[in-house]
């Protein structure tokens, strides 16, 4: 399929973000994704089950529909505004990527050998994906909310705890990226 539209460069997409942002607050709205596991989860009866799920689903309609904005959106930018899967990374980058089993570092914004379907096909790959998943959920709930809640909405409206979140977050990426990721590869946990 040819392309349609170029990525919007930052300058436009950033105001963008930002026009929402005050959109919401001037509504006394807040933004996250993770939000939404919670409201889903009520509309399926989960408040049966737990005094946490059991609130007035229907305020929070709107914020569905934006996790349905995200996938169109996230359809329409890859299929239609993606000029090209590679990355440029560092050649070091790359050498060292190749030494823990990614063969195909920068070819793609996410390595088959971590996020394809292959990894599916093995326990440490189940393990992997269940074990993060859970980590994301719990940290997701002990934070108050997910990184695009914290570092978009929190930091809009100037909140102290979504700061020393989004500092959490960093510091938690950099640990994964630099530490864990590679102690986790070189042991062929994965690949």
């Amino acid at each position: 399929m040819e392309l349609i539209f170029n990525p919007w460069p930052w300058y436009i997409a950033g105001p963008i973000i930002s026009f929402v942002m005050l959109f919401l607050i001037l509504f006394g709205k807040t933004f996250g994704m993770s939000s939404n596991l919670r409201t889903i989860c009520s509309i399926a009866g989960a408040g049966k089950y737990s005094d946490f799920f059991k609130f007035d689903w229907k305020l929070q309609i709107w914020n569905l529909v934006v996790i349905l904005g995200a996938i169109i959106g996230g359809y329409i930018a890859h299929n239609f505004m993606t000029l090209d899967q590679s990355i440029e990374l560092n050649t070091k980058t790359i050498e060292n990527l190749k030494s823990l089993g990614i063969v195909d570092a920068g070819s793609s914004f996410m390595p088959d050998q971590l996020f394809g379907v292959q990894v599916l096909s093995s326990w440490q790959g189940w393990l992997f994906l269940v074990l993060g998943g859970m980590l994301i959920g719990f940290g997701t709930r002990y934070a108050g909310g997910c990184t695009s809640g914290h570092a978009i909405s929190g930091l809009s409206n100037l909140q102290l705890p979504s700061l020393i979140a989004v500092i959490g977050f960093f510091v938690g990426g950099l640990a994964m990226t630099h530490f864990l990721l590679p102690a986790i590869l070189s042991n062929w946990f994965l690949i």
